[in-house]
C-alpha cells in the first residue's frame, strides 16, 4: 500500500473554519486516502480514468474531492461544515 497523501484546493479552502472543523476535514480526508490506497492498488501505474468528483460525509462535515490515482493522493475542493 502506497503513502497516499490529501491537499486542498483552493490554498485557502478551510480559512475561516472552526478548529473543530478543520479536525474534521483533516481526519475524513485522511481516511479517503487511505481507502483509495487500497482501490486504486497500481497507483502510479494507473492507466484507466480517475472516479471523477465525489462527495464523502461523515458527522457535521461533508468533503467533495477529487482522486488523484497517478499522484497518489486525494484534492479536497469544497468543504461543507454544519456544526
Amino acid at each position: 500500500m502506497a503513502d497516499w497523501r490529501w491537499e486542498h484546493d483552493p490554498d485557502s479552502l478551510l480559512d475561516g473554519l472552526p478548529p473543530e472543523a478543520v479536525a474534521e476535514v483533516e481526519r475524513l480526508a485522511q481516511e479517503i486516502a487511505v481507502r483509495d490506497s487500497m482501490v486504486f492498488l497500481d497507483g502510479a501505474s494507473h492507466t484507466g480514468s480517475g472516479p471523477g468528483v465525489r462527495t464523502e460525509s461523515q458527522g457535521l462535515v461533508m468533503l467533495t474531492y477529487l482522486t488523484d490515482v497517478r499522484g497518489e493522493r486525494i484534492v479536497v475542493v469544497q468543504v461543507s461544515w454544519f456544526g
